[in-house]
């Protein structure tokens, strides 16, 4: 996959970071901020959107040649971030504070199951756009596109898979 349906709007030039491409860059221990990202020409940012990351040969690949095209099309280095070995996003038996604390402001109840069912990838993007550092306009969107369902009598208690 390489963009949620939430991410449609920048879909032609790639003007953000896209969440498949966030979650590589966290794997692979690499900040990348925005400004370098937009100096990267058109087709380069399609080629690490679909860079395979299913091995750890994989993932060092990549750091490779991140570090590289920074630092030829940027002129500078990239920031290294730790990189954490038991991810909240990874857990499907728990829901992230960060998660539950935003279905709640949004009133909804996010389930367990609702958790569990989400891909990796699903989860991360929650996980991502439930900071509060992050423009979190996506959230609810994001949680639609998974299959959040709402209580046909309005009642956002709950949500399930489609």
């Amino acid at each position: 996959m390489a963009l949620f349906q939430f991410e449609q709007d920048f879909a032609d030039s790639l003007r953000c970071i896209p969440m498949s491409l966030r979650l590589k860059l966290d794997l692979c221990g690499i900040k990348l901020k925005l400004h370098q990202w937009a100096k990267f020409p058109l087709e380069e940012r399609w080629k690490c959107v679909y860079w395979p990351s299913e091995s750890p040969q994989d993932l060092q690949e990549f750091r490779s040649y991140l570090r590289q095209l920074v630092r030829s099309t940027c002129h500078e280095e990239v920031q290294e971030i730790p990189i954490d070995p038991q991810p909240e996003w990874q857990n499907p038996h728990q829901i992230p504070t960060a998660v539950h604390q935003k279905t709640q402001d949004l009133g909804i109840q996010l389930t367990l199951d609702f958790w569990r069912n989400l891909q990796d990838i699903q989860r991360f993007a929650l996980l991502k756009l439930s900071r509060s550092h992050h423009e979190n306009k996506n959230f609810l969107p994001a949680l639609q596109e998974f299959g959040l369902k709402m209580a046909r009598d309005g009642d956002n208690s709950y949500g399930q898979l489609s």
